[in-house]
């Protein structure tokens, strides 16, 4: 019996355009029927650490590395019967849709160098009880202890800047770098109380330099930052960087660093189908997903042998194929006698 192999999987994810289906899949390789491909998403049980075996060699870690968290959905909204979709909160739709949430760990040698993917999570509270925020903990910790990553920086956005977490990450000796909601309780000093995020005054120099504050639940001292972007929109953004002259413009560029994590959403989604497997059995999705992450991972690699980008990377496939049709058709266009 003819089987379908992971790289055999893989390679299909990296060279097909926009049909990433098993039905399409079985349709380009001979003896293999949609059944195969089916029974391979559902007897595989590929995690995150495949992705790890990976990686690890070609992370430049350092103690002036990052650690970047976030998560994305993977839109299912039209899907009614596959396991794992549920109701939730998408960044990318500003609202709720239903889909697979994963909740991703990269880890970047810093601005414009590279960032590779070193641990996700199925965000499937149904089945295993976790939340997001727990996911997260764990990842950290196990990056720490089990990875031994050196990266002593790590940035998050405001879903994940609980007190919890944040006293995680300090325990771990970790700097983070994470925005705040405006309703935030702070606290300038004992006398003055708590008050909320948004109703601050900021000075000249609070605003050149941040202002140290306490937040409620959190036992140590924040340096705050009011980041204002060309459009007007503010994000506020703490740390816990004891260096003192740390600037608003260097904590800004610090946090900016968060934006490799969204490339990593985009890519997946765009260059490797991770929304687009049809199939309802959990583990299915969870093997498809698997593969998508070693195609985006074969992707960056080649992407960096070549000096091009992912997408100029994949084009090229179909730029070869259609330079070739060009040379030498093999359907001539049909023309008057």
């Amino acid at each position: 019996m003819v089987m379908v192999t992971k790289q055999q999987y893989v390679e299909y994810l990296i060279c097909t355009i926009g049909n990433y289906t098993g039905s399409h899949l079985a349709e380009h390789l001979d003896e293999v029927s949609h059944d195969v491909v089916t029974n391979y998403l559902r007897s595989e049980h590929l995690t995150a650490h495949g992705i790890w075996e990976l990686v690890d060699r070609l992370i430049q870690d350092s103690p002036e590395a990052f650690m970047l968290v976030d998560d994305s959905v993977q839109d299912k909204r039209y899907s009614q019967f596959i396991e794992l979709v549920k109701l939730q909160y998408s960044g990318t739709e500003h609202g709720l849709v239903r889909g697979i949430g994963i909740v991703n760990l990269v880890h970047s040698a810093g601005d414009k160098q590279d960032f590779y993917p070193i641990d996700y999570r199925i965000y499937a509270p149904d089945q295993d009880g976790k939340t997001k925020n727990e996911h997260f903990s764990e990842m950290v910790i196990n990056a720490v202890y089990a990875k031994k990553i050196k990266a002593k920086r790590i940035l998050f956005d405001s879903w994940y800047a609980s007190a919890e977490n944040l006293k995680l990450v300090h325990r771990l000796g970790l700097i983070f770098f994470t925005t705040l909601k405006s309703n935030r309780m702070v606290s300038l000093s004992k006398e003055g109380g708590w008050i909320h995020l948004d109703e601050m005054e900021w000075t000249t120099e609070r605003i050149h330099n941040g202002v140290r504050i306490k937040l409620k639940e959190v036992p140590f001292k924040v340096q705050l930052f009011k980041v204002v972007a060309t459009d007007g929109d503010i994000d506020w953004v703490i740390t816990n960087c004891p260096d003192e002259t740390l600037t608003t413009q260097a904590a800004q560029e610090a946090n900016d660093v968060r934006w490799q994590i969204e490339e990593l959403h985009r890519g997946l989604k765009q260059l490797t189908g991770t929304e687009k497997c049809q199939c309802r059995k959990g583990r299915s999705q969870r093997n498809h997903i698997a593969c998508c992450y070693h195609a985006w991972l074969s992707l960056k690699v080649m992407a960096k042998t070549l000096g091009k980008t992912l997408y100029q990377t994949k084009d090229k496939l179909l730029s070869d194929y259609l330079r070739a049709e060009l040379a030498a058709p093999r359907i001539q266009a049909f023309l008057p006698a």
